[in-house]
């Protein structure tokens, strides 16, 4: 017996169908012994689409998904935009996997730490390694270290209420924040440090993020990148959010768009759709209502191209500005310097150049340089019975449905060897009965969905207070405090 999560004809609210599921099936044993046991680590988005696609795929595979965290959900919960809250709507179908019969959830439990590897290997029949990308890639140059320079991992962690970033306390009395990078995390960045705090109010951004942004002092901010407009790596949605920010005016240098024009024939649609916007908001005479609009507006933004960080300027110990050096483009779109410098004043320095994986286990192989495991379609190379899935497959790249479609590439990988016995699942494994006598042993103490499922109803109950959807606890003791509650 299985939750249907068939709403046509059910009478319930499919959550209330899964949480009396849940209950019943943390009852007894449901699990059997002798079924195919594979263990996911890591529960972001990478994580549960394989778990998902595996549950489907066959009726006899059962699947324990461990966290570092008390709470799931990982980058969803901790890495998207407070104000995009439609992205976080595939915690629906997550929520629906974690409540499968045939999957478990164990949260507060660090791998690598508390458990390890060869200690999963011998409990389940497969590993799958699907723990993102939790380190930060280095600038490379002096000054990175000063007070006032952040990584976008830790900016983004710290409004989102991810614990480790809870004491952030990012100084924001200067008037210029510079961010390097032009993906979608360096605009959302850039947003929330510009968006009017009345729009932020109503999201699930933190109390103390909200409490410091609404003090801030921050009234323009550049966005950096080493190469063209043609290179952006941001996409249509976030980029038309800036260009519409209330309060808010564009702020560009014409001449990164000399020739761009010319060249829009040759790239894709979306590609051209963006730039096109790009060239319309730095180059176009406004029409009356939006020079209006710009004439009033306190803040402003802009992206500033062809330039690569030097060094973080200093002064009275902390940051007070940025050398930038200015490239040019030569043949297969590299980024070359010219020899010439600028200097850009600011108090803030984001840097917002890529996440980065860390191995996880010395038994585990880890390319340092890709910082990836190294693998082919998954399957973990010179390990047997070890797969991969989601950034820390892949390097930090796409969006979440690009990480929805390599966790489903990596689980249909698994099941090809399962199928073709190049992965041996005839022997009877014991899984989580095992590794929560170890835990147990070791102190740990695992926090199931459900535990989670009381964090969540604190959490949105605290929110309905002050009209957001949730009011996030903050601290691993909180939550776990909540969860055995």
């Amino acid at each position: 017996m299985s939750p249907c999560f068939n709403t046509a004809d059910c009478h319930e609210a499919p959550y209330q169908c899964a949480k009396a599921w849940r209950q019943l099936k943390h009852a007894g044993p449901s699990f059997s012994s002798s079924n195919p046991k594979i263990c996911v680590v890591g529960s972001g988005p990478a994580g549960f689409y394989t778990a998902q696609h595996l549950l489907k795929a066959r009726q006899d595979v059962e699947v324990d998904i461990y966290e570092r965290l008390p709470v799931p959900f990982g980058l969803v919960r901790f890495g998207v935009a407070p104000d995009h809250p439609e992205v976080k709507n595939v915690i629906n179908t997550f929520t629906q996997t974690a409540s499968h019969a045939r999957c478990n959830f164990y949260g507060n439990v660090n791998v690598g730490k508390d458990v390890s590897i060869d200690e999963l290997r011998r409990a389940y029949h497969a590993i799958v390694l699907s723990y993102g990308a939790e380190g930060n890639r280095s600038m490379g140059v002096p000054g990175e270290n000063l007070p006032g320079v952040y990584s976008a991992k830790d900016f983004v962690g710290w409004y989102n209420g991810l614990p480790s970033c809870r004491e952030l306390t990012p100084d924001l009395s200067c008037d210029t924040a510079v961010i390097l990078g032009q993906g979608n995390v360096a605009l959302d960045v850039a947003r929330i440090l510009l968006a009017p705090t009345k729009m932020l109010k109503s999201t699930d951004i933190t109390q103390p993020a909200l409490d410091a942004l609404a003090q801030s002092r921050v009234r323009r901010v550049l966005i950096v990148g080493r190469r063209g407009p043609l290179q952006i790596a941001c996409t249509i949605k976030e980029l038309r959010e800036m260009v519409n920010l209330p309060d808010c005016r564009p702020e560009m240098v014409a001449a990164d768009f000399e020739g761009v024009s010319e060249a829009l024939k040759d790239v894709p649609r979306p590609r051209k759709r963006l730039t096109e916007l790009m060239l319309k908001t730095a180059l176009e005479t406004p029409g009356e209502k939006e020079q209006e609009r710009r004439s009033k507006a306190s803040r402003s933004w802009g992206f500033r191209f062809f330039r690569s960080p030097v060094e973080v300027l200093a002064s009275g110990g902390r940051a007070a500005g940025i050398r930038l050096a200015v490239n040019r483009l030569e043949v297969l779109r590299l980024a070359v310097l010219t020899g010439e410098v600028e200097d850009v004043p600011c108090g803030l320095v984001i840097s917002s150049i890529g996440y980065r994986s860390l191995p996880i286990d010395e038994s585990v192989p880890f390319d340092s340089r890709r910082a990836v495991i190294p693998n082919s379609m998954g399957r973990v190379q010179q390990a047997a019975g070890l797969y991969c899935s989601g950034w820390v497959k892949t390097g930090p790249t796409g969006v979440i449905a690009t990480t929805m479609n390599n966790s489903f590439d990596t689980a249909r990988s698994l099941l090809e060897d399962m199928d073709s016995g190049a992965l041996d699942v005839s022997s009877t494994r014991p899984g989580s009965q095992s590794i929560s006598a170890l835990l147990a042993e070791r102190g740990v103490k695992a926090v199931t969905f459900s535990g989670w499922e009381k964090i969540d109803d604190v959490e949105t109950r605290r929110g309905e207070v002050s009209g957001k959807p949730r009011e996030k606890l903050l601290t691993v003791q909180e939550m776990l405090q909540v969860a055995r509650s």
